[in-house]
């Protein structure tokens, strides 16, 4: 992942993970991640770091023309709600600017 070169020089980036909730997945694999407490709408990445007024940092990436689903509004919604920024990427160049943006780089 790009954010693992960069870490050292960048102070909270070594806490960017992602959030496996997308994908295709066998009907078997789709309920063990469910038990394991999987949340539907979660966005793809976070940084868990504080700054300015947010808490954390989510990011979801939708492909070009991609829309952000009912339950994706409602749960972006609620994380916004909570004091954490939320911000969509159809590009990984946008995500890694509003990544540096928001690390204040």
């Amino acid at each position: 992942m790009w954010s693992r070169l960069f870490e050292k020089q960048f102070p909270g980036l070594e806490l960017l993970h992602a959030i496996p909730n997308g994908g295709n997945r066998d009907i078997w694999t789709a309920a063990r991640m469910k038990k394991e407490g999987v949340l539907a709408g979660m966005p793809d990445m976070c940084i868990p770091v504080r700054r300015n007024l947010s808490a954390a940092l989510y990011i979801e990436f939708k492909a070009p023309g991609g829309r952000v689903s009912p339950v994706q509004k409602r749960v972006f919604a609620l994380l916004e709600d909570y004091g954490n920024a939320v911000i969509i990427c159809y590009a990984t160049q946008a995500a890694i600017e509003a990544t540096k943006e928001y690390l204040n780089v």
